[in-house]
């Protein structure tokens, strides 16, 4: 009876460690604790972590999920791990229990020992269970998307038949996990079918991120290197991207780019370039409640720019030191113009030019409230102005559309921080 109940403890706290493995929160720590016979289980097993200390443990593996993404294979080796020191608790459990017969005369029950608490346990981390294996299938199911998207693109049968097989296995696991929650609510499983069948979904869910990560592999491979975009899901202060070239002087720019947002109060900061003795030499923003405002030598114009309701949208700016006149395009469509914007001032060059975030010290000083929110592609910077015909096909797609000739968007030039990631991205079929 011992070794039953410190079995099913140890495979439902192992099944609450792979909800957090599910998650991609990178290196976990397996807990097995021992419980008196007498002692209620849900207390103890919360005291035996301690609330804090858990809590506490919970927030640093979130942390570590969006700082340094764990790859497909160091989550197999966790796997490994957990199934290995899951045997190695259900042995000791084992062992402990045995003893524990012997000094009581062999198996005879002690008092309280007929009480059933499994059935108020198993409820909590079943619910668990579900929700961060849905998590998982739920990010897999989105990887599957973006390989459909490029499947459409580079018609191969192969692909095809791979992203359908993949899709058949995401749905039975879906339905081999509902079926394991319910067996748990209902109190049916045993340790032994509880291990027997985490293993199951375990090698199943590893095998489908080996064959998505070789679909994603050969996608990154034979994309061209200017189609994919970056996306910033969160507000955050470590999430960004560097452009790994900087900027020459300039006595007149013109930078454009696709983005893609619903943040809200403002889209944040998809750009900015700062020099040494000068943070604001040129910056994209749009915070708080205030309309996206160009910022060079750290003076401002405000842009017409709506750009959050959820769609792509063009943007482009153009400037020229003399008499500091600007025009700002929205979707192939000039949209506002002024001037005296830092009039005579040249762009300073040996710079740092970040994406998504604003520069408050060079190369750094990130603040999490103006960063940006969103998906951001086709960066590109010219050192002249652009005419409106050539904005234009930007806009549109056009096969005549020019690529920057100081800064032109590819993924050679582009480092990627904090856990922000690259898709596959082809502009022209939002519009097409």
């Amino acid at each position: 009876m011992l070794a039953g109940r410190a079995a099913r403890t140890c495979a439902l706290l192992a099944l609450c460690l792979l909800g957090s493995w599910a998650q991609d929160f990178g290196p976990t720590r397996f807990i097995c604790t021992s419980v008196p016979v007498e002692a209620d289980m849900c207390a103890a097993s919360v005291a035996a972590g301690g609330a804090e200390e858990l809590r506490s443990n919970v927030l640093q593996l979130r942390e570590t999920v969006l700082q340094q993404k764990e790859t497909i294979l160091s989550q197999k080796e966790t796997i490994r791990e957990l199934t290995t020191k899951l045997g190695r608790c259900e042995s000791q459990s084992t062992l402990d229990a045995s003893a524990g017969e012997a000094r009581t005369g062999g198996g005879r029950k002690q008092p309280g020992s007929g009480k059933n608490t499994m059935g108020d346990l198993s409820r909590t981390p079943a619910a668990e269970t579900l929700s961060q294996l849905g998590q998982t299938l739920q990010s897999l199911k989105t990887r599957l998307e973006n390989l459909e998207q490029y499947s459409r693109l580079n018609s191969s049968s192969q692909t095809n038949s791979l992203k359908d097989l993949l899709q058949s296995k995401i749905d039975d696991l879906e339905r081999q996990v509902l079926s394991r929650v319910n067996t748990l609510e209902e109190g049916k499983g045993g340790p032994r079918n509880d291990t027997e069948e985490r293993v199951k979904i375990e090698s199943a869910l590893t095998s489908l991120h080996q064959r998505i990560s070789e679909l994603e592999k050969g996608q990154k491979d034979n994309r061209p290197g200017d189609k994919f975009q970056l996306t910033f899901p969160l507000r955050t202060n470590y999430m960004y991207a560097k452009v790994k070239k900087s900027l020459p002087e300039m006595y007149a720019f013109t930078v454009c780019m696709w983005l893609k947002s619903s943040a809200a109060p403002g889209v944040g900061t998809p750009f900015s370039y700062a020099v040494p003795g000068q943070a604001n030499e040129l910056v994209l923003i749009e915070w708080g409640n205030n309309p996206m405002e160009i910022l060079i030598n750290d003076k401002v114009a405000k842009l017409p720019f709506v750009i959050n309701d959820g769609k792509w949208h063009h943007i482009c700016i153009t400037w020229t030191t003399r008499d500091g006149v600007w025009e700002a395009y929205q979707d192939g469509t000039q949209g506002g113009n002024g001037e005296n914007l830092a009039p005579y001032h040249p762009i300073k060059p040996q710079g740092v030019l970040v994406l998504g975030q604003e520069q408050d010290t060079l190369g750094g000083g990130f603040d999490a409230t103006q960063a940006f929110v969103g998906e951001l592609a086709h960066f590109n910077i010219w050192d002249r102005k652009l005419t409106p015909g050539e904005v234009y096909n930007l806009a549109t797609c056009s096969t005549k559309a020019l690529s920057g000739n100081v800064i032109a968007w590819a993924e050679s030039h582009i480092e990627i921080y904090g856990g922000a990631t690259k898709w596959t991205f082809e502009a022209c079929r939002q519009i097409n």
